[in-house]
């Protein structure tokens, strides 16, 4: 790990590093605010995947979330959103909601991408191991995310019962095999047989996880003027389906909020208390 930034807030630090991924392929940068609590010992930690065309910085930047993470104890981690370099390929048409920025955190399995594109790999083994081996953060560990990365906060958690203590979301990508979004990306990098994309649907797991034990409880906040919300995230959906299968969703639409970051920053801090609820007691 090699740090490459490191900026002093609210008592605690936040910090970039850059490191060379086995999982991926390719250097990668991800962020970590440690709060003033991490000086005496470990800390659990919040991992935050970001959407579509974001990076480590996003999040880190625009959300607002270190004051109350240092008052909480509670590590922020946000890694990148995709693999990157001049050896990964993107998108041949370079659009913006493909390839670079845009890796949907799957492991994908078709050629060229399968070499790189493997984010789910990362984000729930590789990164967390060199987190909480070089730095004082622990395995206590909650999820979070917000469209894409909400989409991806959602699927690490389903696919690993025990693996993380608490999950929330913002304007999830929650039924990416009936959106254009997942769509595109889960042809690319999962192939044309769509029964091989429902391992990577968050409302296809919940299904298939109905009656066999402990659930996460599920926190989403939705803006209702969210120009994605009726094509691409269609919450209504994920609503249906938690319903059907006994599990806990607490969705909360918030009237006129759209899918920006100040809507992030709006709930933010109810979203951070919901985690240490679960981390910390």
């Amino acid at each position: 790990m090699e740090q490459i930034a490191a900026n002093r807030a609210f008592g605690g630090w936040h910090r970039r590093y850059r490191h060379r991924s086995q999982t991926l392929g390719c250097d990668m940068v991800f962020a970590v605010y440690l709060p003033p609590q991490a000086e005496h010992g470990p800390v659990p930690a919040l991992y935050w995947l970001s959407g579509l065309t974001c990076t480590d910085e996003n999040f880190m930047q625009k959300a607002g979330a270190q004051r109350v993470a240092a008052e909480l104890g509670m590590a922020l981690v946000a890694p990148d959103t995709s693999p990157r370099g001049d050896d990964v390929p993107g998108d041949p048409e370079g659009a913006w909601d493909f390839g670079h920025g845009a890796g949907f955190y799957v492991d994908a399995t078709q050629a060229p991408y399968d070499r790189h594109y493997r984010m789910y790999t990362y984000v729930t083994c590789e990164l967390p191991a060199l987190v909480e081996a070089h730095l004082p953060v622990d395995e206590r560990r909650g999820i979070s995310g917000h469209s894409m990365g909400g989409h991806g906060a959602l699927i690490c958690a389903l696919r690993n019962p025990g693996r993380y203590r608490s999950v929330s979301v913002f304007a999830p990508i929650g039924n990416p095999t009936s959106c254009p979004w997942g769509h595109k990306a889960f042809s690319r990098y999962l192939g044309e047989d769509q029964a091989a994309w429902r391992d990577w649907d968050a409302c296809e797991l919940i299904t298939r996880n109905a009656g066999q034990g402990e659930v996460l409880p599920i926190l989403v906040d939705q803006g209702t003027a969210d120009s994605f919300l009726d094509e691409q995230l269609k919450p209504e959906v994920l609503a249906r389906t938690c319903e059907a299968a006994g599990h806990p969703l607490n969705l909360r639409l918030q009237p006129g909020y759209d899918h920006s970051y100040y809507f992030i920053a709006s709930f933010i801090e109810d979203h951070l208390r919901h985690h240490a609820a679960a981390l910390i007691g």
